[in-house]
């Protein structure tokens, strides 16, 4: 069964980026677990130094989440009444990150689903800082959805890589299934002056063609330097439907995960946008 996570904060980016999830995962059986962590909004009202009224905080926020979460999986199942989809919801008081981490360790989660922004919904920024820290140090993969964005099939990915990292099967194989269900074309663009691999790229690049077989994988170069306008370049000349990065060291996405650089490729990132992390779980 694929487990699925979807922190949301009750805005409709977040609820989008629900909807997507249950469309992309609509032929596999899901345990769908929607969270909200409302810490801070508990700690927001300021520095409270009274015990008693910081616990009624907390259980009037309990009890508010609770009921808004209760609405939110009413929505849910009528827009996406699937046989094949549990849904269940998580009221958690802790921040963000550490909760959706301790939840993917406790359950074993295969991926995370969110939007690219929240309820802030800061235009200047591409992505949130809730979702640039997930990506960051989540460990399992992130989806995020940008705003608005409407479902369609994922059917041509762009998977940049300069093939000096050996990635993880179990992340690659969610990306095979991902692209075999809708038998997707992956473009896999080298980001290099330099043409001429070496044997450990290419051994790499062979690994790569062995775990993501169900799909049709184009090998591309490009000489552009820049990886940002690189990157930019083909999604919008290619018409790519889904973005593919690894987060680890020394990978594209380490330098493409500053805010200032990913609200430049952000200016024309209309699509998907899919993390894997590449750790060993």
């Amino acid at each position: 069964m694929r487990k699925i996570v979807v922190p949301t904060d009750f805005s409709e980016n977040a609820y989008n980026a629900l909807k997507y999830a249950c469309e992309i995962f609509k032929y596999e059986r899901s345990e769908i677990c929607v969270m909200h962590a409302f810490a801070d909004e508990v700690y927001q009202l300021g520095n409270i130094t009274d015990r008693g009224i910081l616990n009624k905080r907390k259980d009037e926020l309990e009890q508010k989440t609770a009921a808004s979460l209760e609405e939110l999986m009413k929505r849910i199942k009528e827009h996406a009444p699937n046989p094949k989809h549990r849904y269940i919801s998580i009221a958690a008081f802790g921040s963000l990150i550490d909760e959706v981490n301790d939840l993917v360790e406790r359950e074993n989660t295969d991926i995370v689903v969110m939007g690219t922004r929240g309820a802030a919904n800061d235009r200047s920024n591409t992505f949130g800082s809730n979702t640039l820290n997930v990506m960051k140090y989540v460990q399992c993969p992130v989806l995020a959805i940008p705003e608005d964005y409407g479902y369609h099939p994922p059917k041509a990915l762009l998977f940049p890589s300069n093939y000096l990292i050996p990635y993880k099967r179990r992340e690659l194989k969610l990306l095979c299934e991902l692209t075999g269900t809708f038998r997707s074309t992956i473009h896999l663009l080298y980001i290099d002056p330099m043409k001429k691999l070496s044997l450990r790229q290419e051994d790499n690049r062979d690994f790569l063609k062995a775990e993501l077989r169900k799909a049709t994988l184009l090998f591309e170069t490009t000489p552009e330097k820049d990886k940002t306008m690189a990157i930019t370049k083909y999604i919008v000349h290619q018409n790519i439907d889904m973005l593919v990065m690894v987060n680890t060291r020394h990978s594209h996405l380490e330098d493409l995960l500053i805010p200032s650089t990913l609200n430049k490729i952000g200016l024309h990132l209309k699509i998907p946008f899919l993390v894997l992390q590449n750790l060993s779980r």
